[in-house]
């Protein structure tokens, strides 16, 4: 596949600054969120940035790199100063799923980049119309099979933790399942709403409003344990699916960085998100903060990384790079 299809608005990488060194003598620390802003993941960028700045006594400002579908900004991290200046805030799993999808991968996560914490985790969701006649996710596959000509679902992009959901999905259940990658949760919702789709599978925090309003119907969960947004709704666990599949937001430094500041990093952020007023204003927007040391990020992306691995290879997708 080519990567315009997959990575919209993928033009190449930025030069970077040639100001590294004065940035770090200035304690200036960029943070570099790949991503639009406006989002969960920059409000999560933008909160920490403002508790960690005084406790490192440096001047730190989030940057939106956006492009690739986080591919520009994870490499230009990848390329920065091993000075502090520059550290990546991104989604867990643009860092084990492009290596995994893309034919020539464009970093090695533990070769290019020093592990910090672990910030936040969020959920999926699987999302029905209000009119399809299924009280919970059992109830959905009894209406599947019996509806074989209508079994599209709608995923926020291709090559993303949806997509191998839905493949993985379609595998366990035995029902042949047609992908529809949107750019967005909204336009997902959207033709949920207006029965272009069956069903879809976003962020539960997207799903939310519609799903309180009747809009839509959660039916299922994809986390460990039901979710503190949604304790009604089932996990896919509980629902007979072998399957957890909630995903998380990290921070990495650029390879070679100093230990002890990789260290100091990631004990500002955790004592950022513990603090109470961090927490009410995260939830608030689906996020559920942790915090951990480096080895705990290293942790998750190990376990993901070896779940996910034999998922998407038996799907045979690649970017073509």
């Amino acid at each position: 596949m080519d990567r315009r299809k997959f990575m919209a608005g993928c033009v190449g990488l930025p030069l970077l600054a040639q100001a590294g060194e004065t940035q770090a003598q200035a304690g200036l620390t960029k943070v570099i969120f790949p991503f639009a802003a406006g989002a969960g993941g920059d409000t999560l960028c933008r909160l920490i940035a403002q508790e960690m700045a005084p406790v490192l006594q440096r001047t730190i400002v989030v940057e939106n790199r956006t492009g690739g579908d986080g591919l520009i900004g994870i490499k230009a991290v990848k390329g920065a100063n091993p000075d502090g200046s520059m550290v990546l805030v991104t989604t867990g799993p643009t860092m084990y799923l492009l290596p995994m999808v893309e034919t020539t991968p464009s970093f090695d996560t533990a070769k290019d980049f020093v592990p910090v914490s672990l910030l936040a985790r969020f959920e999926f969701a699987v999302v029905v119309g209000p009119g399809i006649d299924a009280a919970d996710f059992k109830g959905f596959v009894a209406w599947l099979k019996a509806h074989p000509d209508k079994t599209s679902f709608g995923v926020p992009s291709n090559g993303t933790i949806p997509h191998f959901m839905g493949s993985k999905l379609e595998k366990d259940l035995g029902i042949p399942l047609t992908r529809v990658p949107y750019r967005g949760s909204a336009p997902i919702l959207n033709d949920i709403i207006g029965g272009h789709i069956s069903f879809g599978i976003v962020t539960l925090a997207d799903a939310l409003p519609q799903h309180r309003a009747k809009g839509v119907k959660i039916i299922a969960v994809s986390s460990a344990e039901r979710s503190p947004f949604a304790p009604e709704v089932p996990t896919l666990k509980e629902s007979g699916i072998d399957l957890v599949a909630d995903a998380w937001y990290g921070m990495w430094l650029p390879a070679g960085s100093p230990p002890d500041f990789a260290s100091k990093l990631g004990a500002a952020a955790s004592a950022a998100l513990a603090k109470p007023e961090v927490k009410e204003k995260l939830t608030g927007i689906g996020l559920i903060p942790v915090g951990s040391p480096p080895e705990g990020l290293t942790k998750e992306l190990a376990a993901n990384t070896a779940f996910w691995q034999p998922i998407v290879k038996a799907t045979g997708y690649k970017i073509e790079n």
